[in-house]
């Protein structure tokens, strides 16, 4: 039995450069591949992929929701983070919302074929790099008498939606239409979203948006 992957990466490049490399070894196979994060979530759904191979930064639904949604709808599948970020409050965000691995894209290849093999165990795995920064972070917490401090996301994961989507430039419409809610709803989630950053203007959204690394500074904004 081959290890199944879905792939999912807004840059066509990186997906047909992955799927040769995946598919060039006895074990692994592609099953599918996705350009943004809701279609990551619908398609881990409707295949049951032994692991998803997910990037962080994508348009519609990031990586972060992406991952925090597949772990919990479809708990057998394991989500492997391969990203170009790794910063310590990001890679933290991710082992909290169920992520098996994470790794930067400049990894060996062997690596991530590796990656792959340990999360189908059900084993983390993630890049030198990151392990020593994590084995640094508890080494500190352990020797001033505490536990490692977890971060909370206070946004659902609705709110983290409507969070993106108006920082990608959706009007309240185009958010009712692609998450399939009224517009009523959207206008509480988005004012939910302002009171819990206390942010209250759409510039000011994007900004905290482009800084969360939820979207990037050059992404492509939505037509209104």
């Amino acid at each position: 039995m081959k290890i199944t992957v879905l792939l999912a990466d807004d840059h066509t490049v990186v997906r047909e450069g992955l799927k040769l490399l995946l598919n060039s070894a006895d074990d692994v196979e592609v099953v599918g591949e996705v350009e943004n994060g809701r279609q990551a979530v619908t398609m881990a759904k409707k295949l049951h992929p032994d692991v998803v191979v997910l990037d962080l930064v994508m348009p519609v639904l990031n990586g972060v929701e992406a991952a925090r949604q597949i772990t919990r709808e479809v708990p057998t599948t394991r989500v492997l983070v391969l990203s170009s970020y790794s910063d310590d409050e990001r890679v933290q965000q991710l082992i909290e919302d169920g992520a098996t691995g994470y790794l930067v894209k400049q990894t060996a290849a062997n690596d991530l074929l590796k990656a792959i093999r340990e999360a189908k165990k059900g084993n983390a795995y993630f890049s030198p790099s990151i392990s020593k920064r994590l084995l640094d972070q508890c080494r500190d917490s352990f020797s001033r008498g505490g536990p490692v401090k977890k971060k909370t996301n206070t946004l659902t994961s609705r709110e983290a939606e409507v969070l993106q989507l108006i920082a990608e430039g959706y009007a309240n419409k185009q958010i009712a239409a692609e998450l399939t809610i009224s517009i009523k709803t959207v206008e509480k989630h988005r004012q939910q979203v302002m009171n819990k950053l206390n942010i209250h203007d759409v510039a000011g959204l994007t900004r905290h948006a482009i800084s969360k690394g939820i979207i990037e500074t050059n992404a492509p904004v939505n037509a209104l």
